[in-house]
């Protein structure tokens, strides 16, 4: 059996006046068979529906309700208390209790120790339907979530009052899942100390100081794919064609360009100490050979030749550059003869991964916010996914750059 995450773990647990307070019977016991210490302390009007004397049994531990323990002087020591928890849990927390959490009050001993403790401060409420839904609730209860409280939903159901609603206490299992929850280990991101180059949106090829040669890329697919690669840990350098999008992520650190050159020139600046590069943007495939100073005129002749010349191949050139640690991932848009035109670029390029969009799939390619990819791999394997969000098309796309990278670990 797996040892839980509460073993050992210091709980002090609120009892606030409620008539949910029957259920902490059920919640102590729970918490002392995961293993963990708990101390109860209790207002006095939740000594009217439970007793001191089953909660102390249950805990093992003196229950705690008075700041003083005699009359020769003894006292509980709130701040004693507050410092010993790894967490206090306030449950059933009364609207009365919120209220006065959230103003700072302190007249009874376990809001001395909420304002003493320095551990993480977890409560569950309790009340009926109409006084959980007052305004003034909800405001504490936004109040205390700024302050750091976590809120245990309360449940829908039967109240004590005969309505039927939001109000009830959580489940005492409930509650002591979301204990253990907090109190496991959060798993290391994918990409924690990892650096992702990734391109996205179209680049522009000037013509004169007002034209240019573009396509309609939008740069929703890479600026996805940097928001998601962010949020796993990584370092992010987005180089960003003209687009009026732009990541939400504070993490990823942007380069605005706007030509092929631009962009080649950014990439390859970079790429030398990048772990994973996804190459995403509608990258143009050739410019003009001239570009005017002045806007052209409008001749008297019948039309306007312009001589054009390829540009530079971002995905070959990174490709030549690969070291072996590192992953390379191209996009490739095809209009025919797909997966043969992406495996060729594929192994041309001498990238890790090909991302292919295909203009034949309704909801897939530029401007839209969904996308239908396939990704060929240089094992000649083939994963095919079905339309979906370019966010979920973004994790996609990520999970294959950690196999890839893990390989070559």
């Amino acid at each position: 059996m797996a040892v839980s995450a509460l073993k050992d773990k210091k709980i002090i647990v609120g009892v606030c006046g409620s008539i949910a307070a029957y259920k902490t019977a059920m919640l102590v016991r729970l918490l002392v068979k995961k293993g963990a210490q708990v101390k109860v302390i209790m207002t006095d009007a939740a000594q009217t529906f439970i007793s001191a004397l089953t909660l102390a049994t249950l805990s093992k531990n003196e229950v705690y309700s008075r700041f003083e323990r005699n009359e020769g002087g003894a006292w509980n020591n709130h701040v004693d208390l507050g410092l010993w928890a790894d967490a206090l849990l306030i449950a059933p927390a009364s609207a009365n209790t919120l209220s006065k959490m959230a103003q700072g009050s302190c007249d009874n001993l376990l809001l001395a120790t909420y304002l003493s403790a320095r551990c993480a401060v977890l409560a569950a409420p309790a009340m009926d339907l109409d006084m959980w839904q007052h305004p003034s609730t909800q405001r504490n209860i936004d109040r205390l979530q700024k302050d750091g409280v976590q809120l245990i939903q309360p449940d829908n159901g039967e109240l004590a009052s005969g309505l039927q609603g939001v109000g009830r206490l959580a489940e005492p299992e409930t509650i002591v899942q979301a204990l253990e929850v907090f109190f496991i280990p959060p798993k290391p991101l994918p990409f924690t100390g990892k650096k992702i180059l990734i391109t996205a949106g179209p680049t522009y090829e000037n013509l004169d100081p007002v034209r240019f040669i573009g396509n309609y890329s939008s740069g929703k697919m890479g600026i996805a794919l940097a928001d998601a690669a962010a949020a796993q840990g990584a370092k992010v350098l987005l180089v960003l064609g003209p687009t009026a999008l732009a990541p939400t992520h504070e993490q990823v650190q942007v380069v605005r360009v706007h030509s092929a050159a631009q962009m080649l020139e950014a990439c390859t600046r970079q790429f030398p100490d990048s772990d994973i590069a996804v190459m995403a943007a509608a990258v143009a495939d050739y410019t003009p050979k001239e570009v005017s100073e002045r806007k052209i005129k409008k001749g008297e002749g019948e039309g306007l030749v312009i001589e054009l010349v390829k540009t530079a191949d971002i995905l070959k050139t990174l490709g030549q550059q690969k070291q072996p640690h590192q992953v390379l991932v191209g996009f490739a848009l095809e209009t025919h003869d797909a997966q043969a035109n992406g495996f060729k670029k594929l192994h041309s390029k001498n990238a890790d991964a090909i991302v292919l969009n295909s203009m034949q799939d309704s909801g897939a390619g530029f401007q839209h916010d969904t996308n239908k990819i396939t990704i060929l791999l240089n094992d000649h394997s083939i994963q095919e996914f079905p339309l979906k969000s370019k966010k979920e098309v973004a994790l996609d796309i990520l999970t294959t750059c950690a196999e890839l990278m893990r390989q070559k670990q």
